[in-house]
């Protein structure tokens, strides 16, 4: 068995959606300089990293992050590579070899490169699902999707693809990296921080594969 960690390490120097607060540590105590221990504070957004979007996310009458039923993020789960798309449309995965019967869907794409090189500026330009897209997967019965980057929508349209899937019921997980994962099927465990009433949350996610 292998098991692939596919979260981002969360540092002053991961990219952070354009608007959005920068990821701060600030030590509080030190004991380098004397203290009984080293504690630190964070300041960052829920949407940081590798994170899951609930639907309070782009509904104004949607489920927060502590009423997500945990089963949709642990199980079999599906890993699509598509190395040479721009953009992840409806006709992309009609011709994709998505298994029947698949309820989780990650996609990787050539955004996981960039993790991988160690990217610290914002990309604009990253690959994301169209609205139809959205539709399509709603149709198939998927539960989960996941992307690697830092949205599931396109920079400049986010709205229609998050509300499609949100408002079906779909977990969205953002900033994957499967720049280390072959496509294929895997074992996903993918944990949010239990946040009391938010509309996201930093999360662990990681692959068991054969």
């Amino acid at each position: 068995m292998h098991t692939y960690d596919i979260s981002l390490t969360v540092s002053p120097a991961l990219p952070v959606w354009p608007g959005d607060p920068p990821i701060e540590f600030t030590p509080l105590s030190q004991i380098a300089k004397g203290d009984d221990a080293n504690v630190t504070h964070m300041s960052m957004c829920v949407h940081v990293g590798t994170h899951i979007d609930a639907p309070l996310h782009f509904l104004a009458d949607g489920r927060a992050v502590h009423e997500i039923d945990l089963r949709l993020l642990m199980g079999r789960v599906f890993v699509l590579n598509l190395p040479d798309v721009d953009v992840i449309t409806g006709d992309v995965l009609r011709e994709a070899e998505i298994p029947p019967r698949t309820r989780r869907l990650l996609f990787k794409t050539r955004n996981s490169a960039w993790w991988a090189a160690g990217h610290t500026t914002f990309r604009e330009d990253y690959v994301a699902l169209s609205a139809d897209a959205a539709e399509y997967l709603v149709g198939r019965g998927v539960k989960v999707v996941g992307v690697d980057y830092l949205s599931v929508a396109p920079f400049h349209d986010t709205v229609p693809t998050h509300r499609i899937l949100l408002g079906a019921g779909i977990v969205v997980i953002e900033g994957l990296n499967l720049s280390a994962v072959s496509e294929g099927r895997y074992t996903l465990y993918c944990l949010p921080l239990k946040l009391l009433g938010t509309d996201g949350a930093p999360a662990r996610a990681v692959l068991v594969g054969v």
